[in-house]
């Protein structure tokens, strides 16, 4: 489309915003990125060169011969390059390399989604290397294939659930496919963050202890985002140390990156009377028609399933006032789609037929959709990670192209679209895992002495002194015994099947619609009352459901088919209770920062109903039962000084702090790779464990996932971007784009919004002037 394409779309898209509304808050244009290529490594036969040329591959470049390089000599090593640079050649060389030069050598691939694994098994596919036998194996394989899976294929692509439910402890039935393991790739490892990432790690340590029981010891080649530090997020998920390859020689089109705010509905109010921005659902909808008029192939990216479905209508129905044809090139895309519909819209829109896609993020991981005009962003996808991710698929084909990201009504949006370096500037954020984590370490210790007696000497890549604490625990549960040569698994069935490697462990709740008894899916227990209380709308695979009853006695969620115009928030109340101070820093006199274990006592109290356009139907009360969480927490605390200093008077000081923590916990997936429902928090103006005001905010999973803990490190810059936030918010007295909370138990009440402001300040000069957090 040429040079400057980014720009003009981005004409386009202004020339249509209703006169008055200056939506944009900055635009930036992101350099072309000039290829480097590299000569085939000397260790690469002809044959091997002549499958990659087949399938397009002249000349690789240079990252992809350096990371290649690397694996092919042994070393672990992680390739952190950007999106679409063909990341998987770095892996694919030398697995094919060894697979054609040993004829019993085998390999497996890991990734987290079922559809970048089957993209991956059909790019090994289309190598068609001589005798290399790639399959996948995943739930979906039929009963039938696996026999031969296992005994035959020697390059299998699975994903982590089916490694730890289907492999590992049937390792006697693999013996074969692992004495031979050569390469362990694993792929998107960016994404294994939190209690998920912190089970992927342990789970890649049982891997490498069973292939080590068979004679084999595998390279572990990774594939990632660019992420800051990349080789110390790859080695502790892996347990290997990792070389990084970062430099990235691919080719990149020019890009303009526009960051944008809906503005502000003067016929709309939310709860209390609060300001309501249009939905960055219908803004972005409104921007996917204007580029769809233009001819320009784009893909909008909207967080949730049913929103990807609404931008998609509202886009088709502002088209079918300009052009019926143009309407019909419009569609969703989301998970859940069957393969053969899948292909068929990615088929569909590769060559032009569709010209506008919304997605979820399904087309974020891997999935070659490649060479769009344009991506826009409905929402910060919750980490830079992804951002960057979902950026990358626009200009691929080394043309100019636009990057449009909508702001959400939430602080962490607002932030972003008024401090541009906040995103555009920033590395990367690390993964934060923490595999030492005792309600993951405990189910993964356990099912690692069902496959093999643990020993003294593992227990050193379990965590050492951490794991030595957990296997004492197992054994006084009489989980295990001790023998002399190490602790044995005493039940009669394996744990496996207990264990839920995507949540926090746990008998899952059971989703069920009542009518069918059809089982539509599972929630974690811990979250349950949050997400499919009664009355509340429930998501499954585009459609959606109610509802009706939750028990949790039996485990078992009935709902029915409704797709209502309202989605449901739920209120939560929270009290907090501190364990045990792990460090305590001074903020001069006035105050401490603290990171520690605490309690957590929560109830589900009622739930908002809310129209898309932001507007508040009601509020509905409910009768559940709390419940208590141990976990981590990062707080401070403030001294009466410091609150009269910022001029607070004690009726205001509640407001202050709440509307503070509501901020804070807005903003911490900046500087965490977490989400805001990740977290709680909680705020009183004199907490009986600390004597002062105190704001808290937690881990929602047992144990803590690591956000806490990088709250605390990152404390200064936290804050300041939490007041910045608030400061910058043109709102009067606080909204859901600065201090008001989707999921407040008291009804966001009080808030106080430039109360926040100056504590948050007070606190800052403190810390700046005499603290040891400076």
């Amino acid at each position: 489309m040429g040079e400057n394409t980014g720009r003009r779309l981005l004409d386009r898209v202004l020339s249509g915003v209703p006169s008055g509304e200056n939506p944009l808050t900055h635009v930036r244009d992101l350099p072309e990125r000039p290829a480097v290529s590299a000569p085939w490594p000397d260790w690469v036969p002809d044959g091997v060169r002549a499958s990659f040329a087949r399938c397009g591959v002249r000349r690789p470049w240079a990252h992809q011969v350096e990371a290649a390089g690397h694996a092919h000599a042994g070393r672990h090593v992680v390739v952190a390059t950007g999106t679409a640079s063909g990341k998987s050649l770095a892996y694919q060389l030398p697995v094919a390399v060894a697979l054609t030069a040993d004829p019993r050598a085998t390999a497996l691939y890991l990734a987290p989604t079922k559809a970048l694994t089957a993209d991956q098994l059909r790019a090994a596919v289309a190598l068609d290397l001589p005798g290399a036998r790639p399959a996948g194996y995943d739930g979906d394989t039929p009963m039938s294939e696996r026999d031969w899976v296992r005994a035959h294929a020697r390059w299998v692509f699975t994903n982590p659930d089916m490694l730890h439910r289907g492999v590992l402890p049937a390792h006697g039935r693999w013996a074969g496919f692992l004495r031979r393991l050569t390469y362990v790739v694993v792929d998107e490892c960016h994404g294994y963050r939190g209690v998920f990432g912190s089970h992927v790690a342990l789970l890649l340590r049982r891997l490498r202890r069973v292939a080590r029981r068979y004679g084999a010891d595998p390279v572990f080649v990774l594939a990632s985002a660019t992420v800051s530090d990349p080789a110390a997020s790859a080695s502790r998920l892996s347990g290997v140390d990792c070389v990084a390859v970062t430099a990235d020689g691919s080719p990149r089109g020019g890009r303009t990156v526009a960051l944008w705010e809906p503005p502000l509905l003067a016929e709309l109010s939310g709860e209390n009377g609060a300001p309501v921005r249009r939905s960055a659902g219908a803004e972005t909808a409104r921007i996917l028609a204007d580029l769809v008029v233009e001819g320009a192939r784009t893909l909008a990216f909207v967080r949730s399933r049913r929103g990807a479905e609404l931008t998609a209508l509202g886009a088709r129905r502002a088209l079918s006032e300009v052009d019926g044809v143009l309407a019909g090139r419009v569609a969703a895309y989301r998970a859940g789609f069957l393969p053969e519909d899948r292909r068929a819209l990615e088929a569909a829109f590769a060559c032009g037929e569709l010209l506008g896609v919304a997605s979820t993020n399904a087309l974020e991981l891997g999935v070659d959709i490649a060479g769009l005009d344009a991506v826009v962003m409905a929402g910060y996808p919750g980490t830079l990670a992804s951002f960057w991710q979902q950026a990358g698929r626009a200009g691929r084909a080394g043309d100019g192209a636009l990057v449009v990201f909508v702001a959400r009504d939430d602080p962490l949006d607002t932030y972003l679209v008024h401090h541009p370096a906040a995103v555009l500037d920033k590395p990367v954020e690390a993964t934060v895992i923490d595999p030492t984590n005792p309600y993951v370490l405990a189910p993964q210790l356990a099912c690692a002495a069902a496959e093999l007696p643990l020993t003294p000497d593992c227990l050193a890549g379990f965590g050492g002194v951490h794991a030595e604490a957990v296997v004492t625990g197992l054994v006084a549960d009489g989980a295990l015994r001790k023998r002399p040569t190490g602790w044995f698994w005493t039940g009669r069935d394996r744990p496996h099947a207990g264990v839920d490697i995507r949540g926090s462990g746990g008998e899952q709740v059971a989703v069920v619609e009542a009518d069918s008894g059809r089982m539509l899916g599972t929630v974690n227990p811990g979250s349950a009352c949050a997400t499919v209380h009664p009355g509340a709308v429930y998501l499954h695979q585009g459609a959606s459901y109610v509802v009706d009853e939750l028990d949790l006695e039996r485990g078992l969620a009935l709902v029915h088919e409704e797709d209502p115009e309202w989605t449901t928030s739920p209120r939560e109340v929270v009290d907090i209770a501190v364990l045990s101070v792990a460090e305590r820093r001074r903020a001069g006199s006035s105050g401490s920062v603290c990171l520690g274990e605490v309690a957590v006592t929560a109830q589900v109290v009622g739930y908002l109903r809310r129209l898309p356009s932001g507007e508040v139907l009601d509020q509905v009360p409910l009768d559940l039962p709390e419940r208590t969480l141990e976990t981590r927490a990062v707080w401070y605390t403030v001294d009466e000084g410091l609150l009269r200093a910022a001029g607070l008077p004690p009726a205001r000081v509640p407001g202050a702090l709440h509307a503070a923590e509501h901020a804070a916990i807005g903003l911490l997936p900046l500087f965490a790779t977490c989400d805001r429902w990740d977290i709680g928090g909680v705020s009183t103006a004199l907490h009986p464990d600390t004597g002062a005001a105190t704001v808290f905010v937690h881990d929602g999973h047992p144990g803590g996932a690591g956000f806490a803990d990088r709250g605390f490190a990152a404390f200064v810059p936290w804050l300041t971007a939490t007041r910045d936030a608030i400061a910058a918010c043109e709102c009067p007295s606080g909204c859901p784009s600065c201090v008001q909370s989707p999921k407040c138990g008291n009804g966001n009440e009080p808030l106080d919004k430039p109360g926040a402001v100056a504590v948050l300040a007070a606190l800052l000069d403190a810390l700046d002037s005499g603290g040891d957090l400076a």
